[in-house]
């Protein structure tokens, strides 16, 4: 490389480092006032935030269309190209999932616990919020919207980097961010939109320990794993969603059959997707060529295990490596099991600790799922898509953690907060 050249590129790099540090100062300066916010005031903004993606309806369809034809035109997978489409529908949940994020209890400054202690002095805890929230995420516009809310519910600021190929979106998206904390006066800075596509921005974000006080990266597995390596500050995350159901030989077989083609074929490309049946064997000759036949109409690609091979004879072989993947397309994975324990041996062995499932209706069984599992979100004759922070209650979620420490499973609002010990006295010395 020349001189020249590497001089440029040098200049580009400081480039970068500067607008992430400008960026990060900026973050940290509004998370001071986002904090001491009232809820009325942060309740104004996302209804303002709601209100404005419905008006801008127009606008928000013709920029993902720019995306999408982009992304055609760059050959995305069409797991991609459906996460990252806006219609109508979506438009209108995206709107709603900020109205029901306004509508929930706010967490910031709830003291519970509180005990008297023998010294006279009562001690509890209050919930407060992390500060400034980093959050890289890949093709779906609407986490623009969710995440926003739901940071700025909690009280943190919140720099936001979504994927190249949704850019245009999500910066729409920015604009109607932008108007509704104008209108209930808010710093424009509690919610940034990067709009740097440069990949060393998010290197540099995820390396500001004096700014960001938690990253959570959103988006495949190569890129969560890549920020958890990079990161020098805290990450809540799930690598992947290998998730299992489990038709038990006391199962249902009409919930059986509903709830093993719900969990497969509502949506394939999402984290909570199943990608892996387990059936009993004392009921698979029932049970599978039923499923078999709805999932062939679907278009769904079976591979299966010998057993599963001579009920279905339509059925690829199964390879180890299927039963440790991830497809978010329409493929399954089918193991035939000797039992309960064989089931959760396999989920144990080959799962991502996200979301797993039991269709039963012996309590006994039921019961050690439960306790046996070691998942996120363990579910009893539900479907595995069920995994999902509107599903859960939480308006909407910033992401899934599969981690033991400091949030699991769909992480809202109380994910985005930490608690501080409060003490109360009347003039109590020790």
């Amino acid at each position: 490389m020349s001189s020249a050249a590497s001089k440029t590129t040098r200049v580009k790099a400081d480039n970068i480092v500067a607008y992430m540090q400008d960026r990060g100062a900026r973050a940290r300066a509004a998370a001071r006032g986002i904090a001491r916010a009232d809820t009325g005031t942060k309740n104004a903004a996302l209804f303002a935030l709601a209100q404005a993606i419905v008006d801008e309806r127009k606008a928000l369809l013709e920029a993902n269309a720019q995306d999408l034809r982009e992304g055609r035109a760059n050959k995305l997978d069409e797991s991609l190209l459906d996460r990252l489409e806006l219609n109508d529908k979506r438009i209108e949940a995206m709107a709603e999932g900020v109205r029901e994020v306004a509508n929930l209890p706010d967490p910031v400054g709830e003291i519970t616990d509180m005990k008297l202690r023998p010294s006279g002095i009562q001690v509890g805890r209050m919930r407060v919020p992390l500060g400034v929230v980093g959050i890289i995420y890949e093709s779906r516009p609407n986490v623009t919207a969710d995440a926003a809310a739901l940071c700025l519910k909690s009280g943190n600021a919140a720099i936001l980097r979504g994927g190249s190929e949704a850019l245009r979106s999500n910066l729409a998206i920015a604009r109607c961010l932008e108007r509704a904390l104008t209108d209930a006066g808010l710093s424009r800075d509690v919610v940034q939109v990067l709009d740097n596509t440069d990949r060393r921005a998010v290197s540099e974000m995820v390396a500001m320990p004096q700014y960001v006080d938690v990253i959570i990266p959103r988006g495949g597995k190569g890129l969560v794993a890549a920020v958890s390596q990079a990161a020098r500050v805290p990450v809540i995350k799930h690598l992947d969603g290998i998730c299992h159901v489990y038709i038990d030989a006391e199962a249902d077989l009409e919930k059986a059959v509903a709830v093993a083609v719900n969990a497969k074929t509502q949506r394939y490309g999402t984290c909570n997707t199943m990608e892996t049946l387990l059936v009993d064997q004392a009921i698979a000759a029932r049970v599978l060529p039923t499923l078999a036949e709805i999932y062939t109409e679907a278009g769904v690609e079976l591979r299966g295990c010998e057993a599963t091979r001579k009920i279905l004879l339509e059925a690829k072989p199964a390879s180890e490596e299927d039963w440790h993947t991830e497809y978010l397309a329409p493929i399954l994975s089918i193991r035939v099991v000797s039992g309960l324990d064989q089931a959760i041996d396999h989920i144990e062995t080959y799962g991502s600790h996200h979301t797993d499932a039991i269709v039963s209706e012996n309590y006994t069984k039921i019961r050690r799922f439960l306790r046996e599992v070691d998942s996120s979100s363990v579910m009893v004759n539900a479907s595995t898509r069920f995994a999902d922070g509107y599903e859960y209650g939480l308006g909407a979620e910033i992401g899934i953690s599969t981690d033991k420490f400091h949030a699991r499973g769909p992480v809202g609002l109380e994910g985005l907060t930490s608690l501080k010990w409060v003490v109360l006295g009347d003039g109590s010395v020790r």
